[in-house]
């Protein structure tokens, strides 16, 4: 007994790619990605997957930051507008694959934008395209538009790696592809071999899928590192919030669709998870948006009369003689959720120093006139 157990245990370790181990340590933020679009665990262990990942991390990890770097002026809002609708916010690696966040990216094929729409998909999702203005270039018009499309494949198809896989390729092509593989299983759908769907598209996913892997391991220092709950792995890419009303960690991480050990192990003074009103607390940073943007929507311990709705950020070059407090003021904003948007830990600014302001959608809306 003892050798047919060590003769399984050996096959299974022969059969299993080696990259495939060290996937979950490598990038531990795999399985929340893979929980955003849809695709099932078992994907980890898929051959080209794993392949294209060993080829393709290095070069990728270049793109991001690059990516990152030429939009960190518009990724809060973008991500806003992707939550507000039902979109994940992990969709913002869809938008980055598509232009490297570049506001007025042009392709070969005439795609424009952050979202790349041709001319005939830009006008069926109102966006003007003529020789002396076109709204694909614009930032919010686009990402609405975006968020409308992906809602209408995620619809059609059920599953979010399909709607990214048409909003590639189209509706009919994917259509097609799962008829002729009798299944819409992404191991199948991308395999090489099989080619049911054009490389390029096979492609895509894949890049999506690991850009996201790497970017949401960055978003909490996890990048090359397993995660072992220890505060030592947490860095400067967290924030501090102060709830508005009684919570427990696990509801919160539920809300912000976080790994609950993870937020345990970022807050490990707060006994027995329990949060309490007017209570700092620490989430990753690019989760800061969900939580003003939603925060009246949480299901929480204890009730509370709604706060303002923070819907948009509006980004802010600080100039001589500005302070935070005339700064808030200007944009009807609270001073509080500036210093926690932005990571301040103090109130003195700069000039020339870049804030992010979290505003309501009238405010936004008057100060976009």
């Amino acid at each position: 007994m003892f050798k047919f157990i060590t003769f399984l245990s050996l096959f299974w370790l022969i059969s299993t790619p080696l990259f495939a181990l060290s996937l979950e340590n490598k990038y531990p933020s795999y399985a929340y990605v893979f929980h955003e679009f849809d695709v099932d665990e078992s994907y980890r262990y898929d051959d080209a997957f794993l392949t294209f990942v060993k080829h393709h991390e290095k070069q990728m990890k270049v793109f991001y930051r690059q990516s990152l770097q030429r939009g960190k002026e518009i990724l809060p809002t973008m991500q806003g507008l992707l939550l507000e609708d039902g979109v994940s916010d992990l969709f913002i690696y869809l938008s980055m694959i598509e232009s490297g966040l570049v506001l007025d990216a042009i392709s070969p094929k005439k795609a424009v934008g952050l979202w790349q729409f041709m001319p005939k998909t830009a006008k069926q999702y109102d966006l003007m395209v003529c020789s002396s203005y076109d709204e694909r270039c614009d930032m919010q018009s686009a990402t609405q538009a975006a968020v409308t499309y992906l809602n209408k494949l995620y619809k059609q198809f059920g599953k979010w790696y399909l709607a990214a896989m048409a909003y590639n390729c189209g509706e009919g092509c994917v259509e097609r592809a799962i008829t002729h593989a009798g299944t819409d299983e992404l191991s199948i759908l991308a395999d090489d071999d099989l080619g049911y769907l054009p490389e390029e598209t096979r492609a895509y996913i894949k890049k999506i899928l690991l850009v996201a892997m790497i970017g949401e391991n960055q978003s909490l220092s996890l990048a090359d590192v397993p995660f072992d709950g220890s505060s030592q792995q947490v860095s400067e890419a967290v924030v501090q919030v102060e709830m508005q009303r009684d919570a427990t960690l696990k509801s919160l991480a539920a809300f912000l669709k976080m790994d609950e050990t993870i937020l345990l192990a970022l807050n490990e003074g707060i006994r027995e998870g329990i949060v309490p009103k007017n209570q700092k607390i620490t989430i990753p940073i690019e989760k800061v948006y969900a939580f003003y943007l939603q925060q009246e929507q949480l299901m929480l311990d204890a009730p509370l009369a709604k706060t303002s709705h923070k819907s948009h950020m509006i980004s802010h070059y600080v100039s001589l003689g500005e302070s935070l407090q005339s700064i808030a003021k200007h944009y009807d904003a609270d001073t509080q959720e500036i210093e926690n948007a932005n990571h301040l830990s103090d109130v003195y600014l700069s000039v020339g120093q870049l804030l992010v302001i979290p505003v309501t959608q009238a405010t936004f809306e008057k100060m976009s006139q």
